[in-house]
């Protein structure tokens, strides 16, 4: 449904792909007030599988390095393979782990 070329600036955002830079905000302000809401009722849950960086960025407790590193692990089959394969620390996983799904594509 939405997709992003944040990819290409997740390790480099120093402007060289200027005309992205504006979409590449407009997903954080988004994602902002679903990361201050207690409980996703609307099934607002970020896949790791396929979120931007700056979505993924919006979660608490996970930046640059994180959203990186989740972005190079993919795919994954279930959202605690982020704390087995080392991804990223068990605290940080607690704190998004009722934000975050793994949803597998349908095939």
């Amino acid at each position: 449904m939405i997709a992003f070329p944040v990819f290409a600036q997740s390790t480099s955002p120093t402007g060289k792909t200027a005309p992205v830079n504006p979409s590449a905000t407009a997903p954080a302000k988004a994602a902002t007030p679903d990361a201050s809401s207690p409980a996703p009722s609307q099934g607002d849950l970020i896949d790791i599988n396929t979120a931007s960086a700056a979505e993924l960025k919006a979660l608490p407790g996970v930046g640059d390095a994180y959203s990186a590193k989740i972005i190079a692990g993919r795919p994954y089959k279930m959202k605690d393979q982020l704390v087995s394969r080392k991804i990223v620390p068990q605290a940080t996983y607690d704190k998004i782990k009722e934000k975050i799904v793994a949803k597998q594509p349908k095939s």
